[in-house]
């Protein structure tokens, strides 16, 4: 509470005891008008009566400026509650639709990075597969090559085991052909032979 508006609770509940004060004196009042004259009793009445009104009269005159400031004050009061729920009301709803824009933004950029993956992902799986095709081709080629060096080595080896056999063979041939005196002949020729060049 206010200082105002406690202030105006006292000046209520004073005025309040003040009339509750002056019940008792007029029921006493009122209670010997019988043995009175009437006279007396109709200036008694006007007496209560103009006591009555002073009374209204100056509550009125000071208690009208508190009275009335304490409810422009409230009424000040509740306005600027009212203003400040519309603000918060106002503010909460500006927050919401951020907030909206915000997750309907971070929606948009998963499903764009989740798609970037996707994509992302093809493109490594098309340069892997790529890559093993051109290895594969690779490693074909090299098997070919050694393949070719081998059987070409083969070849090779295997001409000059049969070159080697056939010499063997031929010499045991001509071992067993030749004698010693056509080796002694054929000396003799190239020797000659060899003469006649120098």
């Amino acid at each position: 509470m206010t200082k105002r508006s406690e202030a105006l609770c006292n000046l209520a509940r004073l005025c309040l005891l003040m009339l509750l004060m002056l019940t008792p004196v007029v029921a006493f009042a009122s209670g010997d008008a019988g043995h009175a004259e009437s006279g007396v009793v109709f200036k008694d009445f006007l007496y209560r009566c103009f006591n009555f009104a002073l009374l209204v009269g100056l509550l009125v005159y000071f208690l009208r400026k508190p009275i009335r400031e304490g409810l422009t004050s409230r009424r000040e009061g509740i306005a600027k509650t009212l203003a400040d729920a519309e603000a918060a009301k106002q503010s909460a709803e500006a927050k919401f639709r951020e907030y909206s824009e915000k997750l309907a933004k971070a929606t948009e950029e998963i499903e764009h990075i989740t798609a970037s993956i996707h994509r992302e992902g093809e493109l490594e799986r098309d340069k892997i597969l790529a890559a093993a095709k051109e290895m594969a081709v690779k490693i074909e080629q090299e098997a070919e090559s050694k393949a070719s060096g081998v059987v070409a080595k083969a070849r090779t080896e295997l001409r000059e085991e049969a070159a080697r056999l056939a010499v063997e063979l031929a010499e045991d041939m001509l071992k067993k052909q030749v004698s010693t005196d056509d080796q002694k002949r054929l000396v003799n020729e190239y020797m000659q032979k060899m003469g006649e060049l120098h």
